[in-house]
């Protein structure tokens, strides 16, 4: 056996142990991708035939997807879901700072620090602890009831607290955790240096920790766009509560259909940008780390 031959056979040619070749492994993806296509079409399929050829379905037709009611609320839910978003873009700029600082407070050192930590990590573990919507209420609810001089008492300012209050709990945890990813070499050089815990925080390892996390805190975009719908509950006239009151003015629940629709137009793009920017990140991080 001859040099060349032993070098395709067993090195980098396309021999037993060597790379397979770009065209097989182009037919090989193209042959999955029809695969997966093709079993997709013919699950949906089935579900759509299961579906169309139920008894009930033309009664859930009417009182779902009543193409006339669609267009009638559809304008009557896009005016109260402009107010999701609004809700929406405030509460994520005060839940993203708001959750920095404690995330902040928590990462600081020293028995000097020692009560700023436990008032933080107190915050953390009691409104983790506490379901958002429970929160919603007894904010919604229960403050303005106490009708104190100086305090707001609209529904939609307490709806949008617990909001920030839930999710900067959350957020902060987030931050936490990038912090603590960064090597504690990090922190001990900008000791050495002599910044202080708040500077090192600030210039060092907070930016670091950032950009560790955005993945996660995209994550956590995604859900907060779902979850402002939940201050309906206090009567606020957002996008459900306006299907909810087309709803019982017209006896057909189209209207929630419409509503979804509005959402997954907001979400989904912004659920296909945090797979894309998460998979952008691994790659990077894969390419750094080798």
């Amino acid at each position: 056996m001859t040099e060349q031959s032993s070098v395709g056979r067993f090195g980098r040619g396309p021999g037993l142990f060597g790379p397979r070749p770009r065209s097989s492994l182009r037919e090989e993806g193209a042959r999955g991708a029809l695969i997966a296509f093709a079993s997709t079409v013919i699950f949906i399929g089935v579900a759509v035939w299961l579906v169309l050829t139920s008894e009930t379905w033309p009664a859930v037709q009417r009182q779902f997807f009543n193409w006339s009611n669609f267009k009638e609320a559809w304008p009557v839910v896009a005016t109260g879901f402009w107010l999701d978003i609004k809700m929406f873009l405030v509460a994520e700029v005060l839940i993203l700072v708001i959750a920095l600082a404690v995330a902040m407070i928590r990462a600081l050192r020293g028995p000097a620090f020692f009560p700023l930590r436990v008032l933080a990590i107190t915050f953390i573990d009691l409104i983790r602890g506490v379901p958002i919507i429970l929160l919603i209420l007894l904010l919604g609810f229960g403050v303005p009831a106490l009708q104190l001089p100086g305090v707001p008492r609209r529904e939609l300012f307490w709806g949008l607290t617990a909001l920030v209050i839930s999710y900067s709990a959350y957020t902060a945890e987030v931050y936490r955790a990038g912090i603590e990813s960064v090597r504690e070499s990090q922190r001990m050089s900008a000791r050495s240096l002599g910044l202080t815990q708040v500077q090192t925080l600030r210039y060092v390892l907070v930016p670091q920790a950032i950009r560790n996390v955005i993945p996660a805190l995209l994550n956590g975009f995604v859900s907060l766009q779902k979850d402002v719908a939940l201050v309906f509950v206090l009567g606020v006239r957002e996008g459900v509560r306006s299907a909810q009151i087309y709803t019982a003015s017209t006896f057909n629940y189209t209207s929630y259909v419409v509503a979804a629709v509005l959402f997954l137009l907001v979400s989904v793009p912004v659920a296909r940008f945090t797979d894309w920017y998460t998979d952008r990140d691994r790659r990077r991080m894969q390419a750094v780390g080798g």
